[in-house]
C-alpha cells in the first residue's frame, strides 16, 4: 500500500523546526502567516521570503511580485536565493527552487531558513531576533618556537601505545582441516 500523498511529498520533515522558522519570520517581518495555510504553501509564492530579505538587507530585492502567476512566484524565489547569497549564506545551504515550488523537499527549505538565521549573527547591524545557534568564532592561538619544540619529543596519549602487543598465543578458532580423497 502506497503512503498518503502528503507523506510522499513531505519527505523528511521536522515540524518543530518549521514552527521555529515560522515564528522567526513572523517576528522579523512583523506579519503573521495566513491562518489555516500550511507552512510550505505560505512560502510557495516567495512573497514572505522576499519580505524577510528586505527586512534583513533593505534594498536587496528590487520588486516583489505579488500578482498571481507561476513565473512571478518562481522569480520571487530566485530573488530570495540571490539575496541570501549576497547576505552571506553559503550557496550549499540554499534549497533548489523546485524543492519549494513543487513541495519536493520542504526540509531543505527549512534548512535554508536556519542557515539564513545563523548568518544574521555575522551582521552586527542586525538588531532583531536570531534563528538557530550562534556559529562558532575562530580563535587563533599563537605558539612560540619553544612551545612547539617541547611537544616534539612527547608521544601524545591520543596515539595510544602498543608496548608489549604481539600476536603470540593468539587463537582464532579451529585450524582449517583439508580432507583428501572425499
Amino acid at each position: 500500500m502506497a503512503p498518503p500523498r502528503e507523506w510522499a511529498v513531505a519527505g523528511r520533515r521536522d515540524p518543530d523546526m518549521e514552527y521555529e522558522a515560522q515564528e522567526w519570520i513572523e517576528a522579523v517581518i512583523g506579519e503573521k502567516f495566513p491562518s489555516g495555510v500550511a507552512f510550505e504553501d505560505a512560502l510557495r509564492d516567495g512573497v514572505i521570503l522576499c519580505k524577510l530579505m528586505q527586512k534583513l538587507m533593505p534594498g536587496c530585492i528590487k520588486k516583489i511580485n505579488v500578482a498571481a502567476g507561476d513565473y512571478k512566484s518562481m522569480d520571487n524565489i530566485g530573488q530570495f536565493q540571490k539575496a541570501c547569497v549576497n547576505y552571506g549564506v553559503p550557496d550549499v545551504d540554499l534549497f533548489q527552487t523546485v524543492d519549494l515550488w513543487e513541495r519536493k523537499n520542504i526540509f531543505n527549505v527549512t534548512k535554508t531558513l536556519f542557515a539564513l538565521g545563523r548568518t544574521t549573527y555575522k551582521h552586527p547591524e542586525w538588531k532583531g531576533p536570531f534563528l538557530g545557534p550562534k556559529p562558532a568564532e575562530e580563535h587563533k592561538r599563537e605558539w612560540t618556537d619553544t612551545q612547539l619544540r617541547a611537544g616534539e619529543g612527547m608521544i601524545g596519549l591520543q596515539a595510544g601505545s602498543n608496548k608489549g602487543a604481539t600476536q603470540a598465543g593468539l587463537n582464532m578458532g579451529a585450524s582449517r582441516k583439508i580432507l583428501l580423497g572425499k
